[in-house]
């Protein structure tokens, strides 16, 4: 079985350096940082080899620029230019939710929904849609219970 991304890489490498951006931003966060990475993301590679940089705003420019061969080495580049320009929002990790257990429900909330399946004549679809039946009207229940 052949690998998608070597089929990838061979097309994007017949445009030219250009094509080459995918391995830039996959290795960009690493290559300097978080907090750099929060404010200048690569833009493009231009034709002459040149990796074009977005900056937040212009100190972010001139800060990166000093650091512009470290950076390249790191990347594998040979050049970079640092601008101001679009920079992709960073996502803020949301706070983690506990995992709950799948709620147990009562014998009277079982009996419901075997009550609610009793029409369906095949017996292993009658058996999963009480069940589902019965897990709903228990999550039902907890869902109100916590208003």
């Amino acid at each position: 079985m052949k690998h998608l991304g070597d089929e990838v890489k061979r097309e994007l490498g017949r445009f030219g350096p250009e094509g080459g951006i995918g391995e830039v931003v996959e290795a960009w966060p690493a290559a300097v940082g978080e907090t750099i990475a929060r404010s200048a993301w690569p833009a493009r590679v231009a034709r002459d080899g040149t990796l074009h940089v977005n900056t937040a705003d212009s100190i972010w420019a001139f800060e990166l620029t000093s650091r512009a061969a470290d950076i390249a080495k790191r990347l594998g580049v040979d050049r970079i230019r640092f601008a101001p320009g679009r920079v992709p929002e960073a996502v803020e990790p949301g706070p983690e939710r506990p995992s709950r257990r799948p709620l147990e429900p009562s014998e009277s909330l079982r009996q419901e929904g075997a009550r609610l399946a009793a029409g369906i004549e095949d017996e292993n679809l009658r058996k999963l849609v009480a069940r589902a039946a019965a897990a709903s009207l228990a999550k039902g229940i907890s869902d109100r219970s916590v208003c």
